[in-house]
């Protein structure tokens, strides 16, 4: 099994993804070419020293400075991946603008090249995506939880732009701690099981007709996480019921009647007593385990 645990969790990953966000400026009217990525190799060669390894890994271009053969196994074996998995389940649209992976090796590396390369500290010690940077800033010693995450919201943004942060973090996080199981990607419970069954023991929790119509700014002025959590579970809950990638599917196909997922969510469960159908579902989470 292909794990990609998330080490050292912390609420701080609340600010590190951008939802709904977008690559800035006017798209593009076709896909990168090879001449493409060749012209961004080498501006990007220009800015760094010899220490950082450049890997082309379709659609991302991956730049790491650990050893050349960890960042190459990192291009494939994660980012490469991840792609593959979730183009399977999900996305047919690749992002129209080529995206930078930079993974650095430890701590000292992510927030000094992170201030000299996009002239900020970073705000997370894990790792971000900046639409405006068209960049996935990465502390690689971290773990591959969050890069896997963070390769969620460009391809959200490019297949489905309108979608709510409740479902783009609730994908994100599900894959924050993933596996492969019969050639597909899975969530794993993870650290945010802890704070979710306190709140749900708390009675603090939402219920779904309100969080999936939170606006953005509601979904991430949560400092408890359980915005994240309660969206987390929820997919996989899915998951485990075999329903999260056709309701993923519908809910692209009827945004424009259902701009929030919720009706969606009600057909795709075959439910209408959603009272019912959360009461349920909290038993369901109070019973998982981690780790």
């Amino acid at each position: 099994m292909r794990v990609y645990p998330l080490i050292a969790p912390s609420l701080l990953l609340l600010v590190c993804s951008l939802s709904r966000a977008q690559t800035t400026g006017a798209a593009p009217a076709t896909r990168p070419t090879a001449d493409d990525y060749a012209r961004h190799i080498e501006r990007l060669r220009a800015r760094l020293s010899d220490e950082f390894t450049i890997v082309i890994q379709h659609p991302f271009v991956v730049i790491g400075d650990e050893s050349p053969a960890t960042v190459r196994r990192r291009a494939s074996g994660t980012v490469g991946w991840a792609v593959e998995k979730l183009k399977a389940a999900y996305f047919e649209r690749d992002p129209e603008r080529i995206l930078d992976v930079w993974l650095f090796k430890d701590k000292d590396s992510y927030e000094r090249n992170a201030k000299r390369l996009f002239g900020r500290v970073p705000t997370t010690p894990y790792g971000y995506y900046s639409p405006s940077d068209r960049a996935l800033v990465m502390n690689i010693s971290t773990g591959g939880g969050t890069l896997v995450h963070e390769i969620v919201h460009p391809f959200v943004a490019a297949n489905f732009p309108e979608c709510p942060a409740w479902l783009n973090e609730g994908l994100g996080s599900l894959y924050e701690q993933s596996a492969e199981k019969d050639g597909k990607i899975v969530g794993l419970t993870n650290w945010r099981l802890a704070g979710l069954q306190r709140a749900i023991r708390g009675t603090r929790l939402k219920t779904f007709r309100d969080l999936t119509k939170t606006s953005d700014v509601e979904f991430y002025d949560d400092e408890r996480g359980e915005h994240y959590a309660q969206a987390r579970y929820l997919c996989y809950y899915l998951q485990e019921k075999g329903l999260l990638i056709q309701f993923v599917r519908d809910f692209m196909a009827n945004r424009e009647e259902d701009p929030t997922g919720y009706e969606t969510l009600k057909k795709t469960l075959g439910e209408e007593d959603m009272a019912a159908f959360q009461a349920r579902w909290e038993r369901f989470v109070l019973k998982l385990t981690f780790p």
